[in-house]
């Protein structure tokens, strides 16, 4: 069997998909996106055919060390969200070739169902007790909020006062044992972040995720020494390497790697496996589409520390067009009391409505991340 075809959409609210067609009839479906920069990643994408066309989708491990290495830059957002994708779709199209869920080929699954979570409040978070309320009523047991808005290097308290008010609401709603994630966002720099943590404690937080950016990941065993709050982080590593320094380090309890940004399938089985070895827990990044989802299940199935799932269903960037518009097999994708099942059709387990997708592409979208600044002009970490 022989790859044919490389094909790239985007796809709205702010996604790309990647398209492998082989000579046997075979399709396979990957997401390839950094928000913010698909256009960058889908050209990336393009970049790679040489890699591809022509050569056998069943090796996949092959292709994958070819282009990471054979093009001697490597890593970074751009490069592994585009190899990211490209896995993706080569995975899908082994697993339809052979008639399993990539999960059953790459060992089986050690769990019947995944936790999942959703977001609420938005970017600047509003109305997040009432949200809360209606996602546990729903059958959600956890949900994931931003904490703050801009906040600077040395902030009022004022704003830190804001933040426990809408936690202790959301506590006083859904109850002691209801999960709260409270993101970060990298929005907080380290004098802050630990003035946050120690006091977000008394609200018994699932996690604290991007307390501080991973540029200075050698600061979370700080922030994590001042509170009893697990800390999770990784969204914005992109290989086994960036992982290994981030454990390294210590500090963190939960990460984070993106299927769409990580290397896909292949790399994040193993950054999920080396992160067991230290004991700690993985939760993959997922405020994506369908194709990024149906990927993670596919990782969280074979993970032993896999704990919870990201979903983008009813986030807030989903402007226009949202997960299941894509998806032809939607039931696969119920959530129910705050599960989903591990997917079981061949491939990844997402049916792709092509025609939807072409439908899109003809008016390709431009989403960009926002810019924030500060009162006094200077930019805030969106």
């Amino acid at each position: 069997m022989k790859i044919t075809q490389v094909n790239t959409y985007f796809v709205r609210p702010r996604w790309g998909f990647v398209e492998i067609v082989t000579d046997e009839g075979y399709t396979g479906w990957g997401e390839a996106v950094l928000e913010g920069h698909a256009k960058t990643v889908l050209a990336c994408v393009e970049e790679y055919r040489d890699y591809l066309i022509g050569n056998d989708p069943a090796e996949i491990e092959n292709i994958w060390s070819t282009i990471f290495r054979a093009g001697f830059y490597r890593g970074g957002g751009v490069l592994m969200s585009a190899l990211s994708g490209i896995d993706q779709a080569l995975w899908d199209i082994k697993g339809k070739v052979f008639g399993a869920s990539v999960y059953q080929l790459m060992g089986g699954a050690c769990r019947d169902k995944v936790k999942v979570y959703s977001w609420i409040g938005g970017d600047r978070p509003l109305d997040v007790a009432v949200a809360a309320k209606e996602r546990q009523d729903s059958g959600f047991s956890a949900i994931k909020m931003n904490a703050t808005e801009e906040l600077q290097m040395i902030d009022s308290y004022e704003k830190v006062d804001a933040v426990l008010e809408r936690v202790a609401a959301i506590r006083e709603a859904c109850g002691k044992y209801f999960g709260i994630a409270i993101d970060f966002h990298g929005r907080v720099h380290k004098p802050m972040a630990k003035v946050l943590a120690k006091k977000l404690e008394e609200f018994d937080p699932m996690f604290l995720e991007e307390p501080v950016l991973c540029d200075q990941m050698e600061c979370f065993k700080e922030i994590a020494a001042a509170c009893n709050i697990p800390i999770a982080t990784g969204e914005r590593l992109y290989t086994k390497y960036d992982f290994k320094r981030l454990l390294q380090m210590g500090g963190v309890d939960i990460i984070q790697p993106d299927l769409s940004h990580a290397g896909g399938i292949t790399e994040v089985k193993k950054i999920g496996a080396m992160a067991e070895a230290y004991d700690v827990a993985l939760a993959p990044h997922c405020p994506l589409g369908p194709i990024a989802l149906a990927a993670c299940l596919q990782v969280d199935a074979i993970c032993y520390n896999a704990v919870i799932q990201e979903q983008s269903i009813g986030i807030h960037y989903n402007v226009g067009k949202s997960v299941l518009d894509y998806v032809r097999n939607v039931s696969d994708f119920d959530f129910v009391d705050g599960y989903v099942r591990l997917p079981h059709l061949p491939g990844l387990g997402v049916e792709v409505n092509r025609e939807l997708v072409l439908e899109e592409n003809k008016r390709p979208h431009n989403w960009k991340n926002p810019v924030w600044r500060h009162r006094d002009g200077s930019v805030a970490e969106w």
